[in-house]
């Protein structure tokens, strides 16, 4: 394994990628990699100032600690949602493409296999899985969410440098099973999401699902009446109806009643001139 070096992070994923075929997954990746290709190059980082990882439906990027991260984090800011709007002008529903994206800094090492290990990139996986990232770019009406680490917000961002703007950049917090990750939304924090990620599902989330789209509302059981709405309305009857030596007919009540619904009727019963005997229901 190398010594690990100090490296920016940068991560960018495909939302719903696993909801589309193969045809429409290979097209997806090919607009990954040309847009990322294209923002770097806006941001001066070309191939020899970066190393990349492929992850099926996300691309991995280490980029040299040397170059400036406003430079990158303002091709994100401006040219990410430029090209993701000019792609998907063109392309059909099934193949609009829509992006998370993480930056962040820290030590990293590659190891024999070529793997990337250390906890800071550990940290910004996490990030970029996050359900309050995800439930940003839902509410997007751009195609792109971004947040950055706390130690780039403390160290660039907050800082107010030309082309990226402090005061758009919200806190937020997720949790892991290494305690906290707090890190900065840019834009606001989705309405009704926690600016706290507790993990796991979200709310609205299909369970099991790639957590990209809000899963069907299914109505509470057992809830009050009121939420349960009207009863169904039930039979008409014309005529004359007689109950236990009262009679209900022409908006009259007469004799002793209980309650219909539900419950048992008893004693004679005559309905529209016809007469019964003794019945239950309603």
């Amino acid at each position: 394994m190398t010594d690990p070096v100090n490296r920016t992070i940068l991560l960018l994923d495909i939302e719903r990628f696993s909801d589309r075929d193969d045809v429409e997954q290979a097209y997806l990746r090919r607009m990954l990699y040309d847009v990322t290709d294209r923002v770097l190059e806006s941001a001066g980082i070309d191939e020899t100032r970066r190393l990349r990882a492929d992850r099926g439906d996300s691309v991995m990027e280490l980029i040299d600690a040397g170059v400036p991260i406003t430079a990158l984090l303002r091709a994100l800011l401006t040219d990410v949602p430029a090209e993701l709007r000019a792609l998907n002008r063109r392309a059909s529903s099934s193949a609009q493409i829509r992006l998370r994206g993480v930056v962040a800094a820290g030590w990293v090492a590659v190891d024999e296999r070529d793997g990337w290990v250390g906890s800071d990139l550990n940290h910004a996986c996490r990030l970029l899985d996050g359900q309050i990232l995800r439930a940003a770019l839902r509410e997007r009406a751009d195609d792109f969410a971004l947040c950055v680490s706390d130690s780039v917000y403390q160290g660039v961002v907050r800082h107010g440098h030309l082309g990226v703007p402090e005061t758009e950049f919200h806190a937020m917090t997720v949790d892991s099973k290494n305690g906290p990750l707090n890190a900065w939304l840019h834009g606001s924090v989705p309405a009704g999401v926690a600016a706290t990620d507790h993990g796991g599902t979200g709310k609205g989330e299909a369970p099991g699902g790639s957590g990209d789209r809000p899963a069907p509302r299914v109505p509470e059981q057992g809830g009050p009446a009121s939420d349960r709405g009207a009863p169904a309305p039930g039979p008409v009857f014309q005529g004359a109806l007689t109950i236990g030596g009262g009679s209900i007919g022409g908006g009259t009540v007469s004799g002793d009643q209980n309650n219909v619904t539900g419950n048992q009727i008893g004693g004679d019963f005559t309905i529209g001139g016809g007469r019964g005997g003794r019945g239950e229901g309603a």
